[in-house]
């Protein structure tokens, strides 16, 4: 088991990255304002359901490739590294967009169809592969028992922290639209922000030593 003390540390870690503006909270937020809350509930649920079978998927994975190749941990430590750079990278681009403007050419969709989008957007979308590849064995010692377990203690944590940020989000997220639409400046100061602190992670990771 993952003593409380990394396993907060990774807490924080993750919820700066759940708030990082991507493909998921994108469509969550776009949504939830163009269909309701309730629609962007159900879309959530898809989501998380997505984030399952990534961490399921990970978790297998980096059991088997952590104790064959020892030397994993290193290649790892540096895609983690560079995915946290390149996600800073983005936040502050010309081509990031506001992720509370919304997409109007979103139909009208039945539960079912809700779920499966939200569902595919995930489990489509490479970066949350990248991520748990890439972040989980920064966290991860052998020594302390079951990789697998370990893995999937991570993944529960990020699940919650990923519920609650983004349930947080839909039920705020029409007057969060209406506040930054007249504010702008505020839009860049929350790039520049979440770009500083992504770098800031990408640092600490770099200068921690190799399990």
């Amino acid at each position: 088991m993952i003593p409380f003390n990394d396993l907060l540390i990774f807490a924080v870690a993750a919820l700066v990255l759940v708030i990082t503006p991507g493909p998921n909270m994108i469509y969550l937020i776009s949504r939830s304002i163009t269909q309701g809350k309730k629609a962007g509930v159900i879309s959530l649920t898809g989501v998380i359901a997505g984030f399952g079978f990534h961490i399921f998927m990970a978790s297998a994975g980096l059991t088997a490739i952590l104790f064959a190749v020892p030397l994993a941990y290193s290649i790892l430590k540096i895609l983690g590294v560079g995915y946290l750079l390149y996600l800073a990278y983005q936040a502050i681009s010309s081509n990031s967009r506001n992720i509370f403007e919304v997409k109007n050419n979103l139909q009208e969709d039945k539960p079912g169809k809700l779920f499966s989008i939200g569902f595919l957007t995930n489990v489509l979308n490479p970066k949350v592969a990248i991520f748990y590849v890439s972040f989980f064995p920064q966290f991860i010692i052998p020594g302390r028992g079951s990789i697998m377990t370990q893995s999937l203690q991570l993944g529960a944590t990020h699940i919650i922290i990923c519920f609650c940020v983004h349930f947080t989000i839909i039920m705020m997220a029409s007057k969060a639209a209406l506040f930054f639409a007249g504010r702008p400046s505020w839009i860049k100061l929350q790039k520049w922000f979440m770009a500083s602190i992504l770098a800031g992670l990408a640092i600490k990771m770099a200068l921690t030593k190799t399990k």
